[in-house]
């Protein structure tokens, strides 16, 4: 035969403490917020290391810096993307010009002079930049040049999709939820000795 004893006030205690550790309580559910947006700012820095490293040239221009965190204010949760923002972000000019291969006077290359369109999208800032990570990661059909004004005619060719985005996130997200997992033991175990 078995026999089991309890304290009754040990399980009261436990009790409010797990009552508070609920994601109902206000207070709960800010300080999980707070975790949860101390991992994510470290996964978001994982997957825009993996971004700029899968760069040839080594992404002199920010691209990568435009993956969004963000953390859910209404339910607990959070996301990384490359979407657009909703709001504008304050647009910083960029000044990088891609190294020319060929001397001065040296016959070849682009002769027509840049448009203002092509200048303005050269200087994108790297919070200006996410539908060009976007393009990167999904590609895009045929290209053709001469579409916008007529003068220049030619195929620009097939982006394939690069992947990389996906992978990196899944990989920086899984090590997050385990740091989260840690952190939200350790914020238990703190609530638990506190009410002791």
């Amino acid at each position: 035969m078995f026999g089991f004893e309890y304290d009754g006030d040990v399980v009261l205690q436990q009790q409010r403490v797990l009552e508070a550790a609920l994601s109902i309580n206000p207070k709960t559910q800010k300080a999980l917020q707070k975790l949860i947006n101390k991992v994510l700012k470290d996964a978001r820095l994982d997957v825009v290391r993996a971004l700029r490293s899968g760069y040839k040239n080594g992404d002199p221009r920010g691209t990568a810096y435009n993956v969004r965190r963000i953390v859910y204010k209404q339910m607990l949760g959070a996301n990384l993307n490359i979407l657009k923002r909703r709001k504008k972000a304050a647009s910083v000019r960029n000044n990088y010009e891609p190294h020319r291969t060929l001397k001065p006077h040296q016959r070849g290359g682009n002769r027509v002079p840049r448009g203002g369109r092509t200048d303005q999208v050269m200087h994108y800032g790297p919070l200006d930049r996410w539908w060009i990570e976007y393009i990167l990661e999904h590609g895009t059909t045929e290209r053709r040049a001469g579409t916008r004004n007529g003068r220049l005619h030619g195929n620009r060719g097939v982006l394939a999709p690069r992947n990389m985005f996906a992978p990196a996130a899944s990989i920086a997200l899984e090590r997050a939820s385990d740091k989260l997992a840690l952190l939200i033991d350790t914020e238990l175990e703190k609530m638990l000795n506190k009410k002791r």
